[in-house]
This record gives C-alpha cells, structure tokens and sequence, in this order.
C-alpha cells in the first residue's frame, strides 16, 4: 500500500447531510496522494451509514467512529492523529471544505523549506448571503518564513488549527496533542503551535473554507456563536488563562502582552457588541468572572485599543452596568457620550471626574477631540425617546441629540433625517431645540410610503441616520433606537412609480442598535424582482413598466 502524502481528518458530529460535500472537496484535491480519515464523535444520526458509503466508494477514506461521544473537537482529532499514515497532517470540520490546490500548495510549502508547519488563507462565506471575505487578510497576505511567534505576535490572531499543515514529527516531537475536556481548543492548541515551532511558512493563497451562519441561527450554533451563554464566557476566559501558563512554562512570556491585546481586541470585543442587550442578571455574572481575569493582564495591552474599548473595560471593572449598556453601543461608530466631566487635566466619559488612576486614564477621552474635531467627523449622539406609528406607513419620532463638545451654537438647529432605499435619497427636515447646554431635542414626522424605490421592486435594510449643518459644513450621524420597542410592520401600496411593499421598522437587534428600515416587495412587484435578479434585459425593463402600469 502506498504511503500517503498527507492525512487529512474530518472530524462530525451529527452532520449527516453536510459530510459528503466536506469529504468531496477533499478527493477533489489537485494533490491526489491523500489518506482521509472519517472521525465520527459517536454520532446518532445517519453519519455513520453516510460514512461507510463513503469510505466505499474511495480506498483513500478511512471511517473512524469513537466509542462514545466526547463533546468536542479535540477528541476526534487526537484520535485520528493516533491512526494517520501520512507525515503531514491536516485538520477539516464537516461544515466546511478544502479549495482544490490547499493540500497542493500546502505541501508545496514543506518540502520547499523544512519548516513545523505550514499555512495560509481562509475564506469565510455567509451561508446567507453568500458574501466571502477572508480571514485575517493581514497576516496572510504574503508569503513568508518566520523563525518563531516572537517575529510576528499579532499571528496570535490567527488561532485556527484547520487552517494548517503541520509536519507529524513536529507533534510528536512535543507531544502536542489536542487539549481534550475544553472549548476554544483550538486557540490553546494554536498558541502551543506557535510558540513551539523553530520556523513555519505562510502562504497567501486560500487553504480552508470556513461556512458561517449567521449569528441568530440557533440549533447548530457553534461554541463561538454562543456568545449569550455565561457558561461560554467561563469557557474562553477558561483557556485563555492554560494559554498564560502554558508561555510561562515554555518561556515566552515576553509574548504575555501581544497574547492579552489579542484577548482583549478579539475575544472581549465579541461579547462588548452584545452588552447593550443583556439584562443586569447577565451583565453581573460577566462581570464576575471577567473582571478577574481582565485584572492579570499587562497595562500596555489596554493602550493599544481605540479610546471606546477602553471605556468599556473600565466600565465594567468599575460594576458601572447602566453606562456600560449605553458605551458599548458606540463601539465601532463615532457615537458620543451622552455627557463628560472636565478638569484641569483631561475629559472623561461620564457626569463625574473618576477617582481612581486607572479611571482617569482609561475613561479620559480627551483624544476623541470633541469640541475641536472637523465638523464633518464630530461626535454627536442621536437616540430616540419615543417612537409613535401613524396611519399607513407614517411614524412620529422623538429624537434627543447630545452634543457634550458644545460643538452647536445655542438656539434651534436645523437637522434632517436621511434615509436611501434604493439610488434615492429621501431627506425630512426638522428642527431641534436646545433644552439645556449640549442637549438638543426635536420631533419628525417620516412617511416611508414616500420613499422612492426602484421600479422592479426593493429588497433590503437601511439605517436613517441624522443631518447637522454648521457654517455649510454636513455631519451624519447613526441614529440609535430603543432597544426595546417590537417591530412595526406596514404595506405600502403602489404609488408615484413605487411598487407594493412590506416595510418593517424595528431596532437594528445588535451592535449600536440602530433603527433600521426594511422593504420586501409583494405581490407581482416580488414576482417581477425575482425575475430582474436574473435577467437584466430591455425586456425585463419592459415587463416592469408593465407591472408598473397594471397596478396603477
């Protein structure tokens, strides 16, 4: 029998359905001197009949089934490692696929240069929506030999075992297995790899597809899209603290602060875009077991974030969790405090100058420059107070600005509300009036059955956003919506060159919790939709000015 080139396992569990396309992907390889292995965490569903077919059908498959179901990646993995006959070994979930030159140019890298391991580019696909980004675009973008982690820390980042070809007599020269009874194995196992490999080789070329669903999509949810668990909090801080020991025991601990800003600026930054939803119960056990842990880690891997992240942090050491809900849905926008305390030394988030030192570092935002910054990227922040539906598709919206740099003159403010299904901008003027200093508060009355859509029909989602003018200088700004008002639905009839639609008005549901609009067409217009996404001809554009006609 010939030795395989390398073995790669694919590790399931209760994925019946999506396994073949894995295990296709792989005998589609360019490179064909492969070994597959089938691990099958003891699945009850029809894996191992799937399985066994497979295995059938190629002398290259091998089908593995563990006596009993381990609850997690690593235990498929170490025992597919125990039984591969290949020097080079890769890793592959049953949900995702390999492209068709991964193992080549994988390998390829190998045996250009003896290196621990070998790497490269992971695309990312939505299953929704199908749009395809890649993972960590800059740490892959071009290729290279390092001599160790300590070249290039921020690989940190990039913790995906499946995204590797590791050399055998690299694993089993440092034992290094998959650590078995955890989650976020794979960025323990990753950071061991790391650190104890003499040099390994990027690529830039795509290796490894990873599928995403989307957040809300529940059943099959991953350990990283249950970020609403407390258990998964424990469960990350968990493996990050065997990372920190694991670079003592090795001696890299030179490498403890790169590994905390990576914590800090990927993993905390995961559950920070939820924190605006959690109830105070939730926000309370976070904190209990995040605090701790956010005390051991280095100073100067909290300077390195953006001044917002930092808010937060402090926020949630100090157990401030009202303000905590209201700083984190700034994150990632140019949201501003609602207020700030000055003193002779800096501005700090908040109505109050903090009484500690790490407070008055951590929540000085005087460098968000906000009664000197441009106009046009000021901070202002627009929420809505109150929300009321009128008849049809109108909706009355009470908006509260809060302008804490005093960056607008005192008196009434022309603004507008600005929103752009489609090409067309659709703008409502109104006005706000001051109610105290930096507080300004006004009334607009938006009819979304005005809006002008295309002819054949709008499918999407738009956040209105907020105009301030000064000096004929422009500022939008993102308009924040209660969190908590349901969803209210209208249909817009056909009118003025506009097809029939659904249009649903609601919060945006994560992140900054935006309000957000959103049109379905119906009817013949979501007939006719479907066809012009397909077909674009004069022909197309007849029909739907035919439609058009029709419905008049």
């Amino acid at each position: 029998m010939t030795t395989p080139d390398v073995t790669v396992t694919v590790i399931s569990y209760n994925d019946a359905a999506r396994l073949p396309r894995a295990v296709a992907s792989l005998r589609a390889q360019t490179h064909a001197n492969i070994e597959i292995v089938i691990s099958d965490d003891h699945s009850t569903d029809d894996t191992p009949e799937v399985a066994r077919r497979l295995a059938a059908e190629d002398p290259r498959i091998r089908y593995l089934r563990l006596p009993e179901n381990s609850g997690g990646c690593s235990a498929p993995r170490n025992r597919a490692i125990d039984i591969a006959r290949a020097p080079y070994l890769m890793f592959l979930d049953s949900d995702d696929e390999l492209p068709p030159r991964a193992v080549e140019l994988l390998l390829a890298a190998h045996r250009e240069r003896e290196v621990d391991f070998t790497m490269g580019a992971v695309t990312r696909v939505r299953v929704d929506t199908g749009r395809r980004t890649t993972w960590m675009p800059h740490l892959v973008a071009e290729r290279r030999t390092l001599d160790g982690i300590a070249a290039d820390p921020r690989l940190f980042f990039e913790h995906l075992s499946t995204s590797k070809m590791y050399a055998r007599a690299f694993l089993d020269r440092h034992d290094l297995r998959f650590p078995e009874g955890i989650h976020y194995e794979d960025q323990l196992f990753s950071a061991q790899a790391y650190c104890l490999a003499e040099a390994f080789t990027i690529i830039p070329e795509p290796v490894y597809t990873w599928y995403i669903e989307p957040y809300a999509a529940a059943a099959s949810a991953s350990i990283s899209n249950q970020r609403h668990k407390i258990s998964n909090v424990a469960d990350r801080v968990h493996v990050q603290r065997l990372i920190d020991d694991f670079l003592v025991a090795s001696g890299q601990a030179g490498l403890r602060e790169d590994k905390d800003y990576k914590f800090l600026k990927h993993d905390f930054r995961m559950y920070a875009g939820d924190l605006p939803y959690r109830d105070t119960a939730w926000l309370s056990a976070f904190a209990e077991i995040m605090n701790p842990y956010l005390d051991s880690l280095a100073d100067g891997a909290f300077v390195r974030l953006p001044r917002p992240e930092r808010v937060v942090l402090e926020l949630l050491r100090e157990g401030r969790l009202d303000d905590l809900r209201l700083a984190a849905r700034g994150l990632g926008r140019p949201v501003a405090p609602r207020e700030v305390a000055v003193d002779g030394t800096g501005t700090y988030w908040g109505d109050a100058v903090p009484s500690s030192v790490r407070g008055r570092r951590e929540l000085d935002v005087s460098d968000l420059e906000l009664e000197t910054r441009p106009f046009p990227s000021a901070y202002f922040r627009h929420e809505i107070t109150e929300l009321t539906p009128g008849p049809g598709a109108t909706l009355t919206l009470a908006v509260r600005t809060y302008d804490p740099g005093l960056r607008l003159p005192v008196g009434p403010q022309r603004a507008g509300l600005l929103l752009t299904p489609g090409k067309r901008r659709m703008t409502v003027p109104f006005r706000l009036d001051p109610v105290r200093p930096g507080v300004f508060e006004g009334r607009v009355r938006v009819d979304l059955g005005g809006a002008q859509l295309p002819l054949q029909g709008f499918a999407g989602t738009r956040h209105p956003v907020i105009r301030l003018q000064q000096q004929g200088l422009s500022h939008e700004g993102v308009l924040l919506a209660p969190l908590e008002f349901p969803a209210l639905t209208a249909r817009v009839e056909y009118r003025s060159g506009t097809a029939p639609h659904e249009v649903v008005v609601e919060p945006e549901g994560r992140g900054a919790g935006r309000l957000q609009v959103r049109w379905r067409p119906v009817g013949a217009a979501r007939l006719l939709r479907r066809v012009a996404r397909r077909v674009d001809h004069p022909r197309v554009r007849g029909a739907a000015r035919l439609v058009g006609s029709v419905l008049r």
